[in-house]
């Protein structure tokens, strides 16, 4: 028969053992989650890629392709040999009307649209249209090329364009050849862009070629006002060839980045 008194007193014992060990195994409090403040992370370090010369090139080659260029006969290596020697003069401050580059490639034919004007901010090209040559640089192709006074021959490579005047073949356009030995000559030879009757579809029907300068990169005369009007006073024109001579010898390209 159970003693009740003897029940209570082991109640009592066991009541006392618990508790302690209740308090003694309960958790540490721990910080609501929403108090979690994470490190902010730079994203806009980590991400953010430099630019370098070759990559700003590969991009602006881009335009080749979405303007394209070669459907329109434009040499694709005319148009990187443009796009260096552009970035290297517009480096050295030379360039003021810095959003345009003029490229005449001469490893076209005359009878074909060889002048290009290219709006390299906008990605738009402003005019294609012809341009003569020396009348000693060929017939029907540009070939020889001179930076000698009454040569009566093209000069490559690249020019910056100056001022504008009016002379006897109307408003004419100005240039500085930028490659000494190359066509350093211009100002003093009185190469300039200017209009010219004799460049003219009409022209190329009659005799089966371009009319042709006396160096000058003359253009028709419906379109040389907008286009000199577009290109003064600090572009880049690049005459190009396939002319290993020229790319070897060249200064603005050696150094191009």
């Amino acid at each position: 028969m159970n003693n009740p008194k003897k029940n209570l007193l082991s109640n009592r014992l066991l009541f006392f053992v618990l508790i302690p060990l209740t308090f003694a195994f309960k958790p540490l409090p721990v910080s609501p989650i929403v108090n979690f403040k994470p490190l902010p992370i730079p994203f806009e370090i980590i991400s953010k890629i430099p630019e370098t010369p070759e990559s700003k090139l590969n991009g602006e080659v881009s335009i080749y392709d979405s303007l394209q260029l070669d459907d329109l006969g434009l040499s694709k290596q005319a148009f990187i040999e443009g796009l260096k020697g552009y970035n290297y003069l517009l480096s050295e401050g030379k360039l003021n009307n810095d959003n345009i580059l003029s490229i005449v490639d001469f490893s076209l034919p005359s009878t074909e649209k060889r002048l290009f004007i290219i709006d390299l901010e906008n990605h738009t090209l402003l005019f294609n249209t012809y341009v003569a040559h020396g009348r000693n640089s060929g017939k029907e192709y540009a070939n020889h090329f001179s930076n000698k006074p009454r040569s009566n021959m093209s000069s490559l490579g690249f020019y910056v364009t100056l001022d504008t005047y009016y002379g006897d073949n109307g408003l004419s356009l100005r240039l500085q050849g930028e490659e000494k030995g190359i066509n350093d000559n211009a100002e003093s030879r009185a190469i300039v862009i200017h209009p010219a009757d004799y460049v003219s579809e009409k022209t190329v029907k009659d005799l089966g070629y371009l009319g042709r300068s006396l160096g000058c990169p003359a253009i028709p005369a419906q379109v040389a006002e907008p286009i000199i009007q577009t290109i003064k006073e600090g572009s880049c024109f690049f005459v190009y060839s396939k002319n290993q001579k020229y790319t070897s010898r060249s200064p603005v390209l050696k150094s191009a980045f």
